[in-house]
């Protein structure tokens, strides 16, 4: 397997879709996307249900593999190199691109437990406790949990466990964060503490997010890139452009009647 290094130049793209289309069996799920993700920045994805926001996102992590039936043309390069070639691990990818979903998941186990697993599966050789702190300090929990580490993380709130998944991710050192719909589970103060995670993570990690929220993609993110859905059923991206720029002054009009509340 070929093994991708890490970069840390800030000017560069972190990932790039070349000409992607994505399939479940005969169905093509999304077609033609081609999108730049800029390194240490806030990318949202936004548009209505069904026009392929997550499946875009998973793709940038080959979470859709899991799916017998999926299937993508194009390419997607990380480090230069294409995620779906066969020489790449998927595994590795996953480490590098971690995943944080919808519905807060963490394990059944104790607060430090869910840190500390993942980082044993990887190999981690270096302090646990330190490494445990860490990640819940860069998740903005450590002083709410740091007299609790052995209690269960069930019973934390449900945007406590959103943070904790966060920074389950984190402790396996990856470079870019998914993020698929984080907040739509949580109470608006709970949200706007992730928003304010997102912008403090930014400046070790690319974070993407789909998000239904247009006024959270407005708020939290440097980019946004615009998908909707095509007569054929087929995702496609419209417009990609500055967040500011993209909700200000809209290119396209499939992109100003979404924002201003015409469809979707």
């Amino acid at each position: 397997m070929t093994a991708l290094t890490s970069t840390s130049d800030n000017n560069s793209f972190a990932i790039e879709a070349r000409n992607v289309h994505l399939h479940y069996g005969s169905f093509r799920a999304v077609k033609d996307v081609n999108l730049q993700i800029k390194a240490r920045k806030i990318t949202a994805i936004i548009g209505p249900s069904g026009c392929g926001k997550s499946t875009v996102l998973r793709a940038f992590n080959r979470m859709n593999d899991f799916v017998p039936s999926f299937k993508m043309e194009g390419e997607i390069l990380f480090h230069g190199k294409n995620i779906y070639d066969p020489d790449v691990d998927p595994v590795q990818i996953r480490q590098m691109i971690g995943m944080v979903f919808q519905k807060p998941n963490p394990f059944p186990k104790s607060i430090y437990e869910n840190i500390a697993w993942g980082a044993r599966v990887n190999g981690f050789k270096g302090n646990m406790d330190d490494l445990v702190e860490e990640s819940l300090q860069k998740a903005a929990l450590w002083e709410e949990v740091k007299d609790n580490l052995k209690k269960n993380a069930l019973t934390l709130s449900g945007g406590q466990q959103q943070r904790l998944c966060i920074a389950r991710t984190i402790a396996v050192r990856p470079e870019i964060i998914l993020m698929d719909e984080p907040c739509s589970a949580l109470d608006p103060i709970a949200t706007l503490k992730i928003e304010e995670l997102m912008r403090d993570l930014s400046s070790s990690y690319t974070i993407i997010i789909v998000t239904h929220n247009m006024q959270q993609a407005a708020r939290a993110s440097d980019y946004t890139a615009f998908f909707t859905m095509e007569e054929d059923r087929a995702g496609v991206m419209v417009e990609y452009d500055i967040t500011s720029h993209l909700f200000v002054n809209p290119k396209k009009k499939q992109t100003e009647d979404y924002i201003s509340g015409r469809y979707g």
